[in-house]
């Protein structure tokens, strides 16, 4: 595998907490411009996968590259972005959506975080692109689970980072929210972004990845979805929770 050629390179990782091995000998990598699906019952490893590539996890053995950097340092390199299954803001904190979205532009303002017109414009961009515009001032905390969650996504949309990590983006979303967030994923990939995926729900998953990583400890199988979702390998990836295990 080629650092220069592949956004994201993970060679033989093996990763966890105490006690607990959730990733062996896992390696993949992702070209740029792909919407990837990285698939896998609860427990399979998928959120310590996540942790590893945002250099937040410990790592046992083997490594982690993303655009031919530890992670941590392509993360001060404004490289990637994240949107979180469970953001931490406090939905009873009187933040408002328009907000939310300019924390995105963090990496770009300064310590002093003053936006400038260049900022601004990221921000009105993607509050246009998720539907956001007349929501701009309003509460987070007065949104729909959909609405909140396109905010999250709307943010890592301003922050502007080459590769876009989503963990669970479609949970507790309703429809068109989903197709919306969709949307916007594609539009980053015909722009040359890459996107991660984290999901366990099959349903939509051939409309929406070019490709897909079967997970399930280790990787299972990895390809465009006609090949990888197949009875056989779901079978071997979903039978088996890992006794519960939110790893």
């Amino acid at each position: 595998m080629s650092d220069r050629s592949d956004t994201v390179v993970v060679d033989s990782l093996t990763a966890g907490y105490p006690g607990v091995t959730a990733l062996e000998d896992v390696s993949l990598s992702l070209e740029p411009g792909r919407v990837t699906a990285l698939l896998g019952a609860n427990g399979s490893g998928k959120s310590t996968l996540f942790s590893a590539l945002l250099g937040l996890a410990p790592v046992a053995s083997g490594r982690v590259r993303l655009f031919g950097r530890p992670p941590a340092e392509a993360r001060r390199r404004n490289q990637v972005s994240f949107v979180p299954q469970h953001e931490q803001i406090d939905s009873t904190f009187p933040i408002t959506v328009e907000q939310v979205v300019m924390m995105g532009r963090y990496p770009h303002t300064g310590f002093l975080r003053i936006p400038r017109a260049k900022d601004r414009s990221a921000v009105d961009q993607a509050l246009e692109q998720t539907q956001l515009t007349e929501y701009r001032r309003r509460a987070i905390g007065e949104l729909s689970g959909g609405q909140r969650k396109r905010t999250f996504v709307a943010r890592a949309l301003a922050q502007g980072a080459p590769l876009m990590l989503l963990d669970e983006p479609f949970a507790g979303v309703d429809r068109s929210s989903e197709a919306l967030i969709t949307t916007v994923l594609h539009n980053l990939r015909s722009q040359g972004s890459t996107v991660l995926i984290s999901t366990h729900h099959l349903e939509g998953v051939q409309q929406l990845a070019d490709q897909v990583i079967l997970l399930h400890r280790r990787v299972l199988a990895s390809g465009p979805p006609t090949e990888v979702l197949t009875e056989e390998n779901l079978a071997s990836a979903f039978e088996a929770q890992l006794g519960g295990t939110n790893a």
